[in-house]
């Protein structure tokens, strides 16, 4: 009985905690270690935890603001954000009345087997895509219903191209997802897992439209597939989560398109000091990385062709500064860092090396003193772990991610496979950690699915089905290279294997075509790269829409 009054406390154990997103509670009192992040850890046996009288219940979970994740600022997050996880040792007999939470139960012998996705991006979209369908029921689980298309995500910024040329809706990925009988898209957040009973648990707010907010549910899996992404890293850097934009989603990319409009329109009103037109039309960019360049790039086409034609009265105050701690562009070839340094530097783009102390609202300051003052900052130094993926009582590979062996398994579990940024190889392996780049999650998306197919035709779908099946060849990445734009139609490609290896290198208008063609046939549907060279044609005959909407 003591068993049973446990198992159901553990099942029926959520409810509302009225403490709020950004409170933290000591290592002692907490689930599993994460500032914002709740879910349910892998439970170990009953009769364990009953024997050391330490079981952990999870019992609280406050309401999540999804639509936080659409707007400004690095507390919106393209991935997971959650409130603590409490730890309850005792529970009441009413707990114990709760319903079941609806959802998916297990597959049935004779029913195909399920695969669950966590996530939206590179990874999860590549496996999706390729994923056979005839073999698998499968269900995709994310808080938005598109892939980005990150390449072009700075094209948007300034209207060189559309938003939706850059947003690849999931169903049309996988039509399954649409059309299946046992198949599933749903926009919610997994907010935990629970490796013994091969079960997620998700949440999500739908203003009124569902029968309780937020509403949540499970989802029995046969595969788990963790693809949850990561999310910027700030460093603990004091006001970047509150002043900082970030590009990473196409909602980043809509608010800084509305940010840098509303700027170059307020500084001409009458009036306006000379000091705070200034400010105004500052854009600084935090990063040296290929984001940080590419985005710098744009911002200095838009303002030498569309700024001086439109907003004449203000041209001459407009500004770009790009700050980074040590050199631009740190894993290309010494030659392209050159290259790209002189040439933003000759399209008006500063170039500052410095370490950022504290963000202000109107200003940053650096670790040496100095203050910049700036109208629009953007935030491009890199990614880390979200904190749904550092709760997850799952080993971690060096640098915090879900450590995986060769072939992209969580080995300390059954039937989970992690890949895409939120992944890496665990120590033992003696792998290094992948970069997070879009190349890498697309080819470990391949790889992956490619197994799961094999493995599907073995009849080895089924839960816990894979111990004698032999899985081919570990998976192996090799490096393609990597393009950067830098304004003005021109470009670098680096063809090298790795930073210290021989190889092509190029820069110039040829790098440019070079990069515009590979990422036109990169486009996931025909449909987005029609719309990607319409956009490109119309803004080289016509200039950037200057509209801001919204």
């Amino acid at each position: 009985m003591a068993l049973e009054r446990i198992a159901r406390t553990a099942r029926n154990g959520f409810r509302r905690s009225p403490s709020g997103a950004s409170a933290r509670t000591s290592e002692k009192d907490m689930l599993c270690d994460g500032a914002s992040t709740r879910k349910y850890c892998s439970l170990p046996s009953l009769e364990t935890d009953t024997r050391n009288r330490n079981f952990l219940y999870l019992s609280s979970i406050s309401k999540v603001n999804h639509n936080s994740f659409w707007s400004r600022g690095i507390r919106t997050t393209p991935t997971y954000q959650f409130p603590s996880a409490e730890r309850i040792v005792e529970e009441s007999d009413s707990e114990y009345n709760n319903p079941k939470y609806p959802g998916l139960e297990a597959t049935k012998p004779g029913e195909k087997p399920r695969v669950v996705v966590l996530g939206t991006g590179w990874a999860a979209c590549r496996f999706l895509k390729g994923l056979d369908t005839k073999i698998y029921d499968v269900v995709c689980i994310s808080p938005r219903n598109h892939m980005v298309f990150t390449p072009l995500l700075a094209s948007t910024c300034v209207g060189t191209l559309e938003f939706r040329s850059v947003a690849e809706p999931v169903t049309r990925i996988q039509s399954a997802l649409a059309t299946g009988p046992n198949s599933f898209f749903y926009m919610a957040s997994c907010v935990g897992v629970d490796t013994n009973k091969h079960e997620v648990y998700c949440e999500t707010i739908s203003k009124g439209g569902l029968p309780h907010e937020p509403y949540r549910f499970k989802v029995a899996y046969d595969k788990l597939v963790i693809a949850a992404g990561a999310e910027p890293l700030t460093f603990g850097i004091k006001g970047v989560k509150e002043h900082a934009f970030f590009l990473r989603e196409v909602n980043h990319a809509q608010e800084i398109r509305k940010k840098l409009l509303l700027n170059l329109m307020l500084s001409e009103h009458p009036g306006i000091p000379e000091e705070e037109r200034k400010r105004l039309l500052h854009c600084v960019v935090i990063g040296g990385g290929p984001t940080g360049v590419e985005f710098s790039g744009e911002l200095s086409d838009f303002i030498m062709k569309d700024v001086r034609e439109r907003y004449s009265h203000v041209k001459d105050y407009v500004k770009v500064t790009l700050i980074e701690a040590n050199e631009i562009l740190s894993s290309f070839d010494v030659g392209l860092r050159r290259y790209a340094t002189n040439h933003l530097t000759k399209c008006g783009v500063r170039l500052m090396r410095g370490v950022v102390k504290e963000v202000h609202p109107k200003k940053i300051v650096l670790n040496d003193g100095t203050d910049v003052p700036y109208g629009l900052l953007v935030w491009s130094t890199g990614v880390g772990p979200s904190e749904f993926v550092k709760s997850l009582d799952l080993p971690k590979s060096p640098g915090g991610r879900i450590g995986v062996d060769g072939w992209l398994r969580v080995p300390s579990v059954e039937d989970v496979f992690a890949l895409g940024d939120c992944a890496g190889f665990l120590e033992q392996t003696g792998r290094p950690v992948l970069p997070a780049l879009a190349q890498v999650a697309e080819r470990e998306g391949k790889y992956l699915v490619e197994l799961f197919n094999k493995i599907g035709a073995q009849n080895a779908g089924k839960a816990l089905s894979l111990k004698d099946i032999p899985l081919g060849e570990p998976f192996v990445y090799k490096h393609l290279g990597s393009m950067a734009t830098v304004g003005r139609y021109k470009a670098l490609v680096d063809l090298r294997q790795s930073k210290d290896a021989k190889g092509i290198s190029l820069a110039g208008f040829l790098s440019w075509f070079i990069w515009r063609s590979a990422y036109l046939t990169r486009v996931v549907s025909w449909r987005n790269r029609f719309y990607v060279a319409v956009n490109w044609a119309t803004t080289i005959v016509f200039g950037r829409d200057n509209s801001r909407i919204g």
